[in-house]
């Protein structure tokens, strides 16, 4: 919650009001869809014990009209005030949302700001006029003045408009200017943005890869110690995550990717020592060339620069990004759901605790600031590579909304492919038959069949060969032969992980050479498909790009290389007095 905005914990009555440029679009008509989002987001203040009293206008938007009710309102009389303050307190105690309209069209004030007579011209000094009546807490003034757009203006679906604001406001976010009797007293606090961050992370990382190879794992060392250290600190803040997630009704399978178990803290440690165990990733040479007589031309490793990685539900995920940023020597931005806040605030606060003042704590930033996710995306001139950790529709938004370069990381159902014998022996290579154990039913499995498996084996038809469970179901289908199968994967596969379980070698080498996926198995589980299996110490993801890295993403995926050329004062002109070797040396001169 915004430091300034604090104040809201104790506001119940909450005065709306919405004008004519709100409430219509620029053809006069009704802008059905605000209203309807307008709508939803005062019920549900009402639901949450919110007294919330709605004014509105829009009448001017349709002009003059006969007047049905032709008795002046006058906020001067005694009569008529208590008569109002009555109906409304009556109506708020029956949980119903008042909502007075005003029309500037008949306002009968010629000129406001010296007419002094107390009756209100505007819906913005009638919303005032009864935020002081009726003795509101807050008073919200949606205003369509121009702010930032969600996209290129030249853009005709680009708008200035936002989700949620009033909701947004009541929970303390910074959204639009607030007015405050105390504002004077606060503290000016200078929020920290992600730009900031970025550039703050960067300078950060050029101090890291200056260390020594020794120095670098040190840090690591400690960011494992003061995690095992801090690990009770840890679990309190991540229950607190995980009791609001359950009274929320968020599902299972998220709520489990929540929870930071014992064995998960421990499991994270270790895979944090693992990475300090491995060889030094930074300034290895890669490849030696002589280009020509004492000019030799050096390909090294280095780090990408500054990171942002979006994660959703899981703050574990936190823990071994961070870890390889260090590792990797790159700066780095996290931008965690909020489901996962407290967890990840706790989990920042150690490991940076944990990194020397010679690099500073500022090498990984992690974004609580209300930037939202496309805000960041726009941050091209300062982040390098966007790692987004989630579903699907996460990652395919997040590619097609920056110019930064994406590292693909789609977790979704792997799709296992069985080859079974029959009992008739001119089948056994056919693949005509599914045969699925009874076992995978028993364990609470939800079964969906493509068009072919669901009539034959009378389970429910699933929706999409696209669908993304996270949780204990699966789609099953029925295919000819290895050859169906493979065009059934590229077709509708994620390009994550695919297995393929036969006794047939000859199939299983077609499987594996032809099947384009960032891993390919044989009677292997799917699950094998992780950056600490495979040895790399921990994954910041499976990258299904087709570029850089590919697969688990471990230190090597975050990092590039650079060019270093040592000469003898060597000149091209024109290439007259220089003969070109191009011999390969080996890499340890």
């Amino acid at each position: 919650m915004d430091p300034t905005r604090a104040f809201v914990r104790s506001v119940k009555r909450v005065v709306v009001k919405v004008g004519t440029a709100v409430v219509t679009r620029s053809d006069g008509r009704l802008a059905l869809g605000r209203l309807g989002a307008l709508c939803e987001q005062l019920k549900e203040l009402n639901n949450r014990g919110y007294e919330v009293i709605l004014v509105t206008s829009g009448a001017v938007g349709l002009g003059k009209q006969r007047l049905r009710y032709r008795r002046l309102a006058n906020s001067r009389d005694a009569d008529f005030r208590k008569q109002l303050t009555d109906t409304v307190h009556s109506l708020l105690d029956l949980r119903v949302i008042p909502i007075f309209n005003e029309n500037d069209a008949v306002s009968t004030r010629k000129a406001p700001y010296e007419d002094s007579s107390g009756i209100f011209w505007d819906n913005d000094s009638l919303a005032g006029l009864l935020a002081l009546e009726l003795k509101a807490d807050l008073l919200v003034l949606l205003s369509d003045v121009e702010g930032l757009y969600s996209g290129p203006p030249s853009d005709p679906k680009s708008n200035g408009y936002t989700n949620d604001n009033i909701m947004r406001v009541l929970q303390g976010e910074r959204i639009g200017t607030v007015f405050h009797k105390d504002a004077h007293l606060w503290t000016s606090i200078k929020e920290i943005t992600a730009h900031e961050m970025a550039v703050a992370a960067r300078d950060s990382s050029r101090r890291l890869q200056n260390l020594k190879s020794e120095e670098r794992k040190k840090i690591l060392l400690d960011v494992a110690a003061a995690i095992e250290k801090n690990e009770s600190e840890i679990r309190i803040e991540n229950a607190a995550d995980v009791a609001d997630a359950e009274e929320a009704g968020y599902e299972r399978s998220l709520i489990s990717r929540l929870t930071l178990r014992p064995e998960k803290i421990a499991s994270l440690v270790k895979s944090v020592r693992k990475l300090a165990d491995m060889e030094e990733p930074i300034g290895q040479i890669l490849k030696r060339t002589e280009l020509a007589d004492k000019l030799t031309l050096e390909k090294i490793s280095c780090p990408l620069g500054v990171l942002l990685v979006i994660f959703e539900s899981r703050p574990d995920a936190l823990v071994q990004i961070a870890a390889l940023a260090i590792r990797s020597g790159n700066g780095l931005l996290l931008k965690g759901g909020k489901e996962a806040k407290r967890s990840n605030a706790v989990l920042h606060k150690v490991i940076t605790s944990a990194i020397t003042d010679t690099v500073g704590g500022k090498l990984i930033g992690l974004v609580t600031s209300r930037e939202a996710i496309p805000d960041l995306l726009k941050l091209d001139d300062v982040i390098d590579l966007v790692i987004p950790r989630g579903s699907n529709s996460l990652v395919s938004q997040i590619k097609d909304s920056t110019k930064i370069p994406v590292l693909a990381n789609i977790n979704v159902a792997k799709q296992i492919v069985r080859d079974a014998k029959t009992d008739y022996p001119a089948a056994c290579n056919a693949m005509e038959t599914l045969l699925v154990h009874q076992d995978l039913s028993g364990n609470g499995v939800q079964l969906y069949g493509g068009p072919r498996a669901s009539t034959l084996l009378k389970i429910a038809e699933a929706k999409s060969f696209h669908t993304e469970y996270s949780s204990l179901a699966c789609t099953i289908e029925i295919v000819d032969d290895v050859f169906a199968a493979i065009d059934h994967i590229h077709h509708h596969g994620s390009s994550h992980t695919d297995c393929i379980v036969t006794e047939d070698s000859e199939i299983a080498e077609t499987f594996l050479r032809q099947v384009d996926s960032a891993a390919v198995f044989h009677n292997a589980s799917t699950r094998f498909c992780d950056g600490a299996r495979f040895g790399l110490g921990a994954e910041v993801g499976i990258s299904t790009s087709r570029i850089h890295a590919r697969g688990p993403v471990g230190v090597e995926g975050l990092l590039t290389n650079r060019w270093v050329l040592r000469g003898n004062g060597q000149v091209v002109d024109g290439d007259r007095n220089v003969t070109y070797t191009h011999k390969e040396l080996p890499v340890k001169a």
